[in-house]
């Protein structure tokens, strides 16, 4: 396109600004990007990829235990941090290699380094100053502290993968998704931990039967779970740190982890010198094919704050190639975006939580099993699971699955599919189950609950 450097050029090398970068490449477009920190992103460098690889650590002091059940002599196991971290850093720089590849091979110009809007058409990348026809921003989010007096101190889950031995003592605050990670992986690898969330109950927004009795498995494994409470100054001593709680008490320990929330990555880029919006959390506000108030300037990803998920980054990146240089104008559903939290043991979600139904199709079936996997009737181990259907009575499609337990992420992607595809009950009752699994149990719940029980959870 005469006048301009490239077609487009991508601020933000995640997930998602590298997936829309190679796809419109593909087009025949002249692309560019640049990345501040590392390609990749948040997910691969220091989110889901490395949390993922540490919550499998976490499981194996479980593993090694349950072996003794179905007749294994395990010898005293001992872990050792640095190898982990070790292991898991060479893991995320041939990751980071590939993305630069995949990015080399498409045809993509790539800058290292930060980038900054100079007017709707220009950029300026390090010390050189491009245009391009078509903007994306596609910088993600970035840990919050509190504004409490110590936090200082603190650490966020981006320092949390590069500690340089594993705390003995570790308080986390917060009770979303990233905070019940956290809380399971340094507890499965040795530390004692304990979580302070102001709420009354860890996972907002989840399902109450989900946040119920993940709370319940969260204390048995031994992390001390501490609801109605914040921290109101951290005081750092002599090797340590003195919490002082909201409630009059203290608690000394070695770490405290701010996993109270995040913000999208608008800093430093220009974005309202050049009238691009920003909704009241910062976030950029777009229509729904990803455009900024800004008519050439797009945003997709957690910058935009819809649903914070790498996938949907990544979906919203497709759709934005699609309408932009394919000529194919779509937009993303947001529509039962299946989740998945890797807590010990992990949760995943598809559709709407009991509450949520209730007040878009009023009358509800609910189906819930709880029980004990097939597993642990060896180990011993005391760990249920629980799984959860939710229909619209009038219509009998299924609008909500939820699972607690093993496995479960792996088994809800697949019942997203069915979701997605507007599922009746009847449709599942049909549905031959794979015996002995868990699964089975989502297709061979027959009775609802008692209305009286089948009312939202308290």
């Amino acid at each position: 396109m005469a006048g301009f450097d490239y077609d487009l050029f991508v601020i933000g090398g995640g997930s998602g600004g590298v997936r829309a970068a190679r796809m419109a490449a593909a087009t025949g477009v002249r692309v560019a990007i640049a990345e501040t920190y590392r390609y990749g992103g948040t997910c691969v460098i220091r989110g889901c990829v490395p949390k993922k690889l540490l919550s499998y650590a976490a499981h194996f002091h479980e593993d090694f235990e349950d072996a003794a059940g179905f007749g294994w002599t395990v010898p005293q196991a001992t872990f050792d941090w640095a190898a982990l971290i070790a292991n898991k850093d060479q893991e995320i720089e041939r990751l980071e290699g590939i993305y630069e590849k995949l990015l080399a091979g498409a045809g993509v110009e790539a800058f290292h380094g930060h980038a900054r809007l100079l007017d709707a058409h220009s950029v300026e990348a390090g010390e050189r100053r491009l245009t391009a026809k078509t903007i994306l921003i596609a910088t993600g989010g970035a840990p919050t502290f509190p504004l409490e007096p110590g936090w200082e101190h603190g650490i966020s889950s981006n320092e949390a993968f590069h500690l340089k031995e594993l705390p003995k003592r570790v308080v986390i605050a917060g009770g979303g998704f990233i905070a019940v990670e956290f809380a399971g992986i340094f507890n499965g690898l040795g530390s004692r931990v304990t979580q302070v969330y102001r709420g009354p109950q860890i996972l907002r927004g989840f399902d109450d039967d989900v946040r119920n009795t993940l709370a319940g498995e969260l204390v048995k494994k031994g992390i001390d779970l501490i609801v109605e409470t914040t921290i109101d100054r951290i005081e750092k001593r002599e090797g340590d740190l003195l919490l002082h709680l909201s409630d009059g008490s203290t608690l000394e320990t070695d770490v405290v982890m701010a996993a109270t929330g995040r913000k999208p990555n608008v800093e430093n880029l220009g974005l309202e010198a050049v009238g691009v919006a920003l909704d009241r959390n910062g976030a950029v506000k777009v229509d729904e094919y990803s455009r900024s108030s800004v008519e050439n300037i797009y945003a997709v990803g957690d910058v935009t704050d819809r649903i914070n998920l790498t996938p949907v980054a990544i979906q919203e990146a497709m759709a934005f190639v699609d309408t932009v240089f394919r000529g194919r104008p779509r937009a993303m559903d947001h529509a039962d975006v299946p989740s998945a939290v890797f807590s010990h043991p992990p949760v995943s979600t598809v559709g709407l939580t009991e509450l949520q139904a209730r007040e878009r199709h009023g009358a509800l079936d609910i189906y819930r099993s709880t029980f004990r996997p097939l597993k642990h009737t060896l180990s011993g181990r005391d760990e249920k699971t629980m799984m959860k259907l939710i229909v619209a009575q009038d219509s009998q499609r299924v609008v909500g699955v939820h699972m607690v337990g093993l496995d479960a992420p792996e088994i809800v992607q697949g019942m997203a599919v069915a979701i997605k595809a507007g599922a009746t009950k009847q449709c599942f009752d049909a549905t031959v189950g794979i015996h002995p699994t868990a699964a089975e149990e989502f297709v061979t719940m027959r009775e609802p609950l008692p209305g009286d029980q089948a009312k939202a959870a308290e």
